[in-house]
């Protein structure tokens, strides 16, 4: 499962400790986490409830944020790769699903490319939004904003799951059916 969240813990003492019951969560089910590879905020509170569960962690990151000592050095894995582009390859080919955790620009940038690649056919991997707190309604909001302007397919809008429940989370992700994307590129 690979997991986009920001390198900061945010205004709320709630979105840390999420992060870390989420990552104990992905260890309970023998989910291995992939993220950013970052030692600091809801990355570093994600790894370490995975790690505290049991869990395999593999951190992914580029190398001028390893350079400035922000990469965490306890986790099962750590790669150090050339830059941002790598790094969300390689979160993308180690991963089977995808979830956003609250973050900033970075993790916007993030979780839009995975839906992205969904649309247009890269990969067929599910992709969710753990809610923390409602962190996420502004942003389902224009989702369905950019579907009722035409911006975005009916079909398409369905492409990430979200509920603030991790488990629910989960389990949707776990047995999500993605639709025939295919056949929307002759409409265009």
């Amino acid at each position: 499962m690979c997991v986009y969240c920001g390198a900061g813990s945010g205004q709320l003492p709630a979105y840390e400790h999420a992060a870390h019951d989420f990552g104990r969560r992905l260890a309970s089910r023998g989910i291995e986490l992939v993220y950013g590879g970052g030692s600091t905020g809801l990355m570093g509170a994600v790894a370490s409830g995975a790690l505290a569960g049991g869990g395999r962690v593999t951190g992914v990151i580029p190398e001028k944020l390893q350079d400035l000592e922000l990469g965490k050095a306890d986790l099962t894995e750590l790669r150090i790769v050339p830059d941002m582009h790598t790094r969300k390859k390689t979160m993308a080919d180690l991963s089977d699903a995808f979830v956003a955790l609250p973050g900033g620009y970075g993790t916007m940038e993030e979780l839009f490319e995975a839906v992205t690649w969904t649309q247009l056919g890269y990969h067929r991997k599910p992709i969710g939004l753990l809610d923390v707190e409602g962190y996420f309604q502004p942003l389902l909001a224009f989702v369905q904003h950019m579907v009722d302007e035409g911006f975005v397919r009916p079909l398409h809008a369905p492409l990430i799951q979200f509920d603030h429940r991790p488990d629910v989370l989960l389990d949707r992700l776990a047995h999500a059916e993605l639709p025939d994307l295919e056949s929307w590129i002759d409409d265009v």
